[in-house]
């Protein structure tokens, strides 16, 4: 160590003896000299050894390590005082005010790497992977990157970052029918049946590392083997510098699903069992003290229901405030004896925020972690005393389900402009001190993931627009496949999106899940006329027409992330919507079933296609049948005489964005709804449409919003005046999983209607927000 000390006071002579105005030049084929502090926590040296070898494929060089005369040096602060001192004491002390924050800038002639703590460094050092050109899915998505001549850190070069919510991360979930069988018959062959293991726990933990990702909750079904169960996965998350938590239904950081069974004794059930759950808990929280754990408090029932003991909300209320009790006494007894130091959360998920909303006592430094409805609604968001809770406010959000009304495990597709102004509201309302995106089995949901936790590590890095939004979009593909094609991408993924905003993939069978009718589990005809099912098979021809002509540009070494980030799932869409499609028109003998039957067999192979990319490296990752759901099979071949799909002859669509003029704050578009004209209309605001009709006796309207939940309080309302006539009150709240909501799901809208009689030949249509959440979508008149 006293020789390391030397080597760095070495350093600070060299800097503040060189010029001024120097730069840093990164040469390929140059070695590259870089001084790192030997003090430095592991997450550092885990972090220095990825950006070698990301400098190896980018430069064909090496890093040398240690050297007295480093082009770049890294530290963390509080680790040399005199490196500390060369810098602008005003950065200095932005670093110390934030966790996890880094500067890198060139001072004299090198590139100094300065990290408020051990987090900050990594990111800091990986953060030179990203600007040589390394994308985070380098790995994941086998995203090779350029091979650089040259690059320069020119003397003016300064940049320093921090994370706008303080714990970030993914939660793997429903696991069972990709990522499981991939993790253990394909990457890692030498586990145990049903194990998520090591190796393939420490390639997602770099991916988080590179994602500036800090937070993981394992996966957790019965059919795969409880994450602490396998001793060395702990061990990678600590080398990844990853804070593990568990879901809503794991407190304690018990896989109760996987382990109950294996280590509990009677009944799951605290109110008839106490001793055994609470001794259940404890092993594993003795197990864990000193480690970087966040503990979730509360309970659920074993597989996710809720639980036992306690009936009634009230019930549930009574046994949840003893529950928490005991739990805070064992992280007291075990990991902190000032509780309120160690990081816990509570999760109102499904009955148990109705049982919060009863009084349920959580005390305030624990962090309250709100939920969306599965579908990228959020459902609760913190009220000005929730705000003010020392603990914070979490989110736990979803871009991939498995439950009612029907699961969307097999393709990415929530809509960018979704998860944009919903995590932008929740943030805006004090949710900052965790986020949380169930991913499924992380494929196919690359784009997304990255989007939201780039969010999380910076608000701003987003404009506020739906401009904004296509220029993180064109900027993400353009990384991955080059700036020429990046615009004509970014037209095809909105569209892609678009289209699967109005009905998912998954969706196209018009069946459920999970409901006691055998008739909901059966493919049936859509509620759509012939016109809109040949409209919508046409728009999905010229997406794919579009993706196979870029395809062609793509080089060899790009072919197999295009397939995995571009081909697969566009192409692989368009099959699953014509599939269906045809098959309806095909009932009534308007098409040939063989169509029906072709779009599947190219799922099929896709699907196959995907197993022998990179050489094998992704065999059983995509599963193209989830649960084996009746969507995904063959459709069976039936002949009807009549459709029942009611032909409604509009006199006009209006989108939301065709107002006339507005009062108020003038609102905002982000490209969601049937035709990305949706706006999104502040509370007090309003906006006027202008229609010319024919006379009749009666106008019938259909309002189509998007299916938000309340924002503040318990109402979400809108008033509708039609030519100066008195305000009608529409409120678009629903509760819990009711035949509304089912349906506001599966068609993405909730739907609001009126008559108007004796209307004159011309429309004056006014709509106010009474609430915050209005996301008008269309107006339908017919």
């Amino acid at each position: 160590m006293k020789k390391l000390k030397l080597q760095f006071c070495v350093l600070i002579l060299i800097i503040c003896c060189n010029p001024l105005h120097a730069k840093v030049i990164l040469n390929r084929g140059k070695n590259l000299s870089v001084s790192i502090n030997g003090y430095s926590e592991e997450v550092v040296f885990t972090a220095f050894s990825i950006f070698k070898r990301d400098f190896e494929n980018v430069f064909q060089a090496k890093i040398v390590d240690y050297r007295e005369d480093s082009e770049v040096i890294i530290v963390t602060l509080g680790k040399s005082s005199s490196i500390e001192n060369l810098l602008n004491p005003l950065d200095i002390q932005t670093l110390k005010q934030h966790k996890e924050a880094f500067l890198i800038q060139v001072v004299g002639n090198k590139l100094l790497v300065l990290g408020s703590d051990k987090r900050g460094t990594a990111y800091g050092i990986l953060e030179l992977s990203r600007i040589i050109g390394v994308s985070p899915w380098e790995w994941w998505a086998d995203s090779t990157p350029n091979k650089l001549n040259q690059y320069i850190f020119h003397d003016s070069y300064k940049r320093i970052d921090y994370p706008s919510v303080a714990h970030r991360g993914i939660f793997l979930n429903d696991e069972d029918f990709a990522l499981l069988p991939w993790s253990s018959l394909t990457h890692e062959p030498e586990s145990k049946p049903g194990e998520i293991g090591p190796r393939t726990h420490e390639r997602i933990f770099e991916l988080l590392l590179r994602l500036r990702a800090n937070t993981f909750w394992p996966a957790m079904h019965e059919c795969t083997v409880a994450f602490y169960l396998t001793p060395e996965n702990k061990k990678i998350a600590d080398k990844y510098g990853i804070y593990i938590g568990t879901s809503h239904c794991e407190p304690m950081m018990r896989n109760t699903n996987a382990e109950w069974k294996l280590a509990g004794v009677g009944p799951y059930d605290y109110v008839n069992n106490r001793e055994q759950v609470v001794t259940f808990w404890e092993q594993r929280v003795q197990e864990l003290a000193g480690s970087d754990n966040i503990y979730t408090l509360g309970i659920r029932g074993v597989h996710d229901s809720k639980m036992l003991g306690a009936n009634t909300l009230e019930e549930q209320r009574v046994a949840l405030n003893d529950i928490i009790k005991d739990q805070r006494k064992l992280i007291a007894k075990h990991v902190n004896p000032k509780v309120d130091e160690v990081s816990q959360v509570f999760i109102p998920y499904k009955e148990v925020l109705d049982v919060y909303k009863l009084g349920l006592e959580i005390p305030d430094d624990v962090t309250l972690v709100w939920c969306d409805d599965n579908y990228g609604y959020i459902r609760h968001f913190p009220t000005g005393s929730e705000q003010q809770r020392r603990g914070g406010n979490g989110i736990y959000y979803h871009v991939s389900y498995w439950g009612r009304p029907h699961d969307y495990l097999w393709l990415s597709t929530t809509h960018p402009a979704l998860i944009y102004s919903q995590m932008k509201t929740a943030y805006e309302r004090g949710v900052k001190d965790i986020w949380i995106l169930n991913v499924g089995d992380i494929k196919p949901a690359e784009f997304a993931i990255e989007m939201f936790l780039d969010m999380a590590w910076n608000m701003n890095l987003i404009k506020d627009s739906r401009e904004g939004i296509n220029q993180y979009i064109q900027t993400w593909y353009s990384r991955e496949f080059g700036p020429k094609i990046s615009s004509e991408l970014m037209q095809i993924v909105n569209e892609y999106y678009r289209l699967a905003y109005i009905r998912k993939p998954e969706f196209m069978g018009n069946t459920r899940t999970e409901e006691k009718d055998p008739y909901t589990k059966k493919v049936k005809d859509l509620p759509w006329t012939e016109a809109e099912i040949r409209t919508r098979i046409k728009q999905y021809e010229l997406l794919e027409k579009r993706v196979r002509k870029l395809t062609q540009q793509i080089p060899a070494n790009k072919q197999s992330t295009w397939f995995q980030l571009v081909e697969y799932p566009v192409t692989a869409s368009v099959a699953m919507n014509h599939k269906h499609l045809y098959a309806q028109l095909a009932r009534y003998s308007k098409a040939s079933w063989d169509q029906s039957d072709a779009a599947f067999d190219k799922i099929v192979n896709l699907t196959m296609h995907y197993d022998t990319i990179s050489n094998g490296k992704w065999k059983r990752m995509m599963n193209y049948k989830p649960r084996n759901l009746e969507v995904f099979n063959r459709v069976p071949r039936e002949t009807f005489q009549t459709t029942t799909a009611i032909d409604k002859q509009y006199i006009t669509i209006l989108n939301g964005l065709s107002y006339k003029r507005f009062s108020g704050e003038k609102p905002k578009s982000y490209g969601l709804g049937y035709a990305s004209h949706a706006i999104h209309l502040s509370k007090g605001s309003s906006v006027d449409y202008t229609v010319k009709v024919s006379k009749k006796d009666s106008i019938y309207m259909d309002f189509a919003l998007a299916p938000n939940h309340p924002v503040d309080g318990q109402n979400i309302r809108f008033v509708v005046s039609i030519n100066d006539n008195p305000e009608q009150i529409f409120d678009i709240q629903t509760f819990g999983r009711s035949e509304e909501w089912k349906e506001n799901v599966l068609t993405n809208r909730t739907v609001r209607s009126l008559r108007f009689t004796n209307p004159s030949n011309k429309l004056n249509i006014h709509i106010r927000a009474l609430d915050e959440g209005i996301v008008l979508d269309q107006i339908l008149i017919y």
